[in-house]
């Protein structure tokens, strides 16, 4: 005869793996490493210093 095998326990460490490598795929997908992150935020940031500087200030405006 086999061993007793505990079907909840395979049952959740099934899925625990599945969930694992899920999480993986994503971090592939839709992750992105700090130097895109950091080259990112520094172009966002460059673009409002240019979008401020061609403000116009309505007391400068002359009617």
């Amino acid at each position: 005869m086999g061993d007793v095998v505990n079907l909840n326990r395979f049952r959740k460490q099934k899925a625990k793996e599945e969930r694992e490598a899920k999480a993986a795929e994503n971090r592939v997908v839709h992750g992105r490493t700090k130097a895109e992150r950091t080259a990112e935020q520094k172009r966002q940031d460059s673009q409002m210093v240019d979008l401020d500087g061609k403000k116009l200030d309505p007391a400068d405006q002359d009617d």
